[in-house]
């Protein structure tokens, strides 16, 4: 993504009970600040309403929506935390998508996390949930990741290693 230098980048997380209206009420003021949302990710956990978002716009726009986050967090009843970036550069490398499901115990997400770490890919974008197989009623566990594998590392070989460690942690 490119951003002229005209415009600033704002991150804004924001977690508060769920209810109806919600992304509404928050989205609303984002535009009336004259900000645009360029990127997000928003879900429900538990009772818990949680968003992270990346909001684009002149350096005016940001900075009145900053100066609106004390009064919003109380009016919207919101957890906000808000810290000015800057636009990635162009990651080297290439995606790899990476899907994983299991029967779910602690420490799944750790363990993936330090395969990668490892071997010095870089998590892009991580999903997990829990659910209940259909015949058994066992809880399981699935995880979606887009990881950015370094040019000069072969997949045949690293997908290699990948289904080695998912067969030692019985991870399918």
């Amino acid at each position: 993504m490119t951003t002229p230098k005209t415009k600033q980048l704002l991150v804004l997380s924001a977690i508060g009970q769920d209810r109806p209206g919600l992304v509404n009420d928050l989205t609303a003021q984002i535009v009336e600040a004259g900000c645009n949302i360029v990127d997000s990710r928003m879900t429900v956990l538990g009772g818990e309403f949680a968003i992270l978002m990346m909001l684009e716009g002149p350096w005016g726009a940001i900075a009145k929506l900053e100066s609106q986050i004390p009064a919003l967090q109380k009016r919207l009843e919101l957890t906000l935390i808000s810290r000015r970036t800057e636009a990635r550069p162009m990651a080297a490398g290439r995606p790899y998508q990476v899907e994983v499901v299991a029967m779910d115990h602690p420490g799944i997400v750790h363990q993936l996390a330090g395969f990668f770490s490892a071997r010095g890919i870089n998590i892009q974008d991580l999903y997990t949930d829990t659910y209940r197989a259909a015949h058994t009623g066992a809880l399981m566990f699935t995880a979606n990741l887009t990881v950015n594998i370094p040019g000069d590392l072969p997949i045949s070989h690293l997908r290699e290693e990948f289904l080695d460690f998912c067969d030692t942690l019985d991870l399918d």
